[in-house]
């Protein structure tokens, strides 16, 4: 197998071919890291590397499976951690100048979960200052780029994990999302991403007390983003919001004929743009083609909605980064200055009235789950804004309509809202600019089996992505 079908290999079957002993953890690494290497520029996915280590710990990988010993659940696979999460001794940046020299003194329990199924960390991604944005460039770190156009974003926060995926330097990621920031770059980068429902990852204090937050798995295949969903799930002492018990999903499909899936194009609020369109409905041909039955809904959403989540964001997110401002505001990008003094001037009026309104438009949505398994909506109302796009001095327009810079433009935003739904998003097609398109799987409250077994189904009619070279991007 050559070195860059290495690279693009199903996590799952790399762990398959460990245990065959046809495929060594070492020769997966040593792909992986050279794989880096080739396209760090212009792709700039990572923040710091940790080669000589990951090889070292690939190295006593292939010594467990060469002996036979018992092996866990990621033994031996690279994984990508977006640099936000902290890992004990290794610097964390969270994308700003104010932390470029901090070094973490305890270890996320999502990390501790990766670490002690076995997963190598060879590397941190790329994320926005703070992640407080839908694009990825900071000004630690510069400009993140689409692995399949580089004048576009790879979207954001998790900008970083899904242009890694897409270039295949690495078979796993972690992302995090609380406007979208898993399903945005998965969507302009063409992987798979799972927005959990709240409470079933554990995060790390204060923002697991945030209903709008969830961390998550990023992969290239459904089933990965499964396995690596398996690994994270579950209870902790430290998050009183985590929820007991710990699910764990099938890694294999079944079939969807006969299910009622309810799908907008719009959700009644986004301008949408006319090739993502075609895309989202080229989509719902294929789950008809796997006898499910597809039906248009009206949300009954309006404006408002979006004004109440970034009302929200802008309270409990804002409210947090300001009190950096003090002291920090000349080492801060525009965007994160922004939300900063905006955060600052939010009242709790502001926020308790978002509140009322997000809490109204769950009625629409929940009757449609009531009478419906799924729905689905495009991911973002265009394949992705340019590379270095700044939410707080450019505009966004689609169909010749203005929209709101920050995120008027991801139709993810109010699936946050409604924090207890499942989503998986997933790639639909690409634009004419090459960069790709995605749909959102969205499922009942806590149904997490419901959205991986429709994405399963999905993604063996379409016979999956980044399975041959015309399937992946020309770097």
């Amino acid at each position: 197998m050559a070195d860059l079908d290495l690279c693009y290999l199903p996590a799952h079957e790399a762990l398959a071919r460990f245990r065959a002993k046809t495929l060594s953890p070492v020769e997966l690494m040593q792909a992986v890291i050279a794989r880096a290497e080739a396209v760090k520029d212009p792709v700039n996915a990572f923040t710091f590397t940790h080669f000589d280590e990951a090889m070292d710990r690939a190295r006593k990988a292939e010594a467990k499976y060469a002996k036979g010993q018992r092996t866990r659940a990621l033994e031996g696979l690279p994984i990508g951690i977006k640099d936000e999460n902290e890992i004990a001794g290794k610097p964390t940046s969270s994308g700003s100048l104010i932390l470029k020299d901090h070094v973490a003194t305890h270890t996320s329990v999502n990390n501790q979960r990766i670490l002690a199924a076995g997963g190598i960390v060879h590397a941190r991604t790329a994320t926005p200052e703070f992640s407080a944005a839908g694009i990825c460039w900071s000004r630690l770190w510069g400009v993140t780029r689409n692995p399949w156009n580089a004048d576009f974003t790879p979207g954001g926060s998790s900008g970083g994990s899904a242009a890694s995926l897409a270039a295949g330097t690495s078979p796993l990621a972690m992302g995090s999302d609380i406007g979208g920031s898993i399903r945005i770059p998965a969507s302009a980068c063409g992987v798979v991403g799972f927005k959990p429902p709240y409470g079933r990852n554990v995060d790390d204090p204060p923002f697991n007390l945030d209903f709008f937050c969830h961390t998550g798995p990023m992969a290239r295949t459904v089933r990965d983003t499964a396995l690596l969903q398996n690994v994270i799930a579950g209870p902790h002492p430290r998050d009183i919001a985590s929820l007991r018990p710990k699910l764990k999903l099938p890694l294999e499909g079944g079939p969807i004929k006969g299910w009622k899936i309810a799908f907008s194009l719009d959700l009644g609020l986004f301008e949408v743009d006319p090739e993502v369109r075609a895309n989202t409905l080229a989509a719902l041909d294929v789950f008809r083609s796997l006898g499910a039955t597809v039906t248009e809904v009206k949300t009954g959403w309006g404006p408002e909605v979006t004004a109440a989540c970034m009302a929200y964001l802008t309270h409990i997110f804002g409210g947090y980064i300001s009190g950096l401002l003090d002291d920090h505001a000349d080492k801060m990008t525009t965007y994160v200055r922004d939300f900063a003094e905006k955060g600052r001037a939010s009242t709790a009026q502001d926020y308790v009235q978002a509140l009322e309104v997000i809490a109204a438009a769950y009625a629409p949505m929940g009757e449609i789950l009531t009478q419906h398994d799924l729905l689905i909506c495009p991911t973002l109302g265009i394949p992705a804004p340019p590379a270095g796009f700044d939410p707080t001095k450019d505009r966004m327009i689609i169909n010749n309509t203005e929209v709101r810079p920050e995120l008027g433009w991801a139709m993810t935003v109010p699936f946050n809202m409604l924090s207890r739904l499942p989503v998986l998003a997933v790639p639909s097609g690409h634009a004419s600019n090459g960069v790709p398109t995605g749909i959102q799987i969205v499922g009942r409250s806590y149904s997490d089996r419901d959205v991986f077994r429709a994405g399963m189904a999905y993604e063996a009619a379409l016979g999956g992505w980044f399975t041959s070279p015309a399937k992946r991007p020309k770097l």
